[in-house]
């Protein structure tokens, strides 16, 4: 199993072209209008520059520029303060899109906390698969995949009490015994992947699963760490494995509609971003490499 890093990676070239205009397009606006208006002022009252200028409403000119700084600045800060992002509310069937984009830059990094990584994988399983006949600009990709400690004793998943009074979630390890198979399924695939495509020297690629204690609760799909997807499990969900069997806590990540934030919204979603990345990592630094029962126990 491949080892990953916590450090950044590059967001692509068009991502730093739009930070570059968005900072210094303001700056270079204004300056071009308050050298405008100071000229126009100048002009009007220094003969020379004015003839030199041959011009003759200097003032009305100024005046004029001067209206205009003030407008692009109430413009700019009214359209920052309605701009909301261009996908606010996404389904986690639509993550395909998402790790597509991701997969356009030449440093991809993807990062999911959940529950087995189950809809996630299914994405990234045909895109690194893509990779032996189109790698296009992709040089390196890191995947980290944080999924709870199914070895512990846990509420969700669990089965549903026996008593039709009580409901409450009793531990049932043969359950968490198939959640275990299931990651270490999904675990064992992308990690061959990664070791066939890292092998000819071409591409770099990592993938890697940990566990976290707890619950299964958020669902966190961070892509090239400029964008980031959050929603909350239906802890409450239940299912049957046979139609006669016991009923088990079982959260349907499928179902789990996501918020959408990115660095190229508002300040506050950057802010949000920044956030999430930094509570992504820290829970990774703390997560434990899985050690998974071997097949021939199962």
């Amino acid at each position: 199993m491949s080892s990953g890093g916590n450090g950044p990676t590059g967001d692509g070239v068009g991502q730093r072209l739009r930070r570059f205009q968005e900072r210094f397009e303001p700056l270079v606006t204004r300056v071009v209008l308050i050298g405008i208006f100071v000229t126009g002022l100048i002009a009007q009252f220094v003969k020379p520059v004015g003839e030199a200028l041959e011009g003759k409403a200097f003032l009305g000119g100024a005046l004029l520029s001067l209206v205009g700084y003030v407008l692009y600045d109430a413009v700019r800060e009214l359209s920052s303060s309605v701009r909301v992002p261009s996908r606010a509310l996404v389904n986690s069937s639509q993550l395909g899109g998402f790790v597509s984009e991701a997969f356009q830059a030449r440093r991809v990094e993807i990062s999911f906390l959940g529950y087995t990584g189950e809809t996630l994988y299914n994405e990234l399983y045909h895109r690194l698969e893509g990779l032996f006949d189109n790698p296009g600009p992709t040089r390196s990709v890191l995947v980290r995949i944080l999924v709870p400690d199914f070895g512990q004793p846990m509420t969700v998943p669990s089965r549903v009490g026996d008593d039709t009074d009580d409901t409450r979630p009793v531990d049932d390890p043969a359950f968490r015994l198939r959640m275990i198979r299931r990651c270490q399924e999904y675990d064992d695939i992308l990690s061959d992947l990664a070791v066939r495509l890292t092998a000819p020297g071409k591409l770099t690629v990592q993938c890697e699963y940990r566990c976290y204690p707890g619950i299964p609760r958020d669902k966190i799909c961070i892509f090239n760490r400029g964008q980031v997807l959050h929603g909350l499990y239906d802890v409450s969900a239940r299912m049957r494995l046979r139609e006669s069997g016991p009923e088990f806590y079982d959260p349907k990540g499928y179902r789990t509609d996501l918020n959408v934030w990115s660095r190229e919204g508002t300040a506050a979603a950057e802010a949000a971003v920044a956030t999430w990345i930094k509570h992504f990592d820290d829970l990774w630094f703390l997560a434990k490499r899985p050690d998974w029962p071997q097949r021939a126990a199962a």
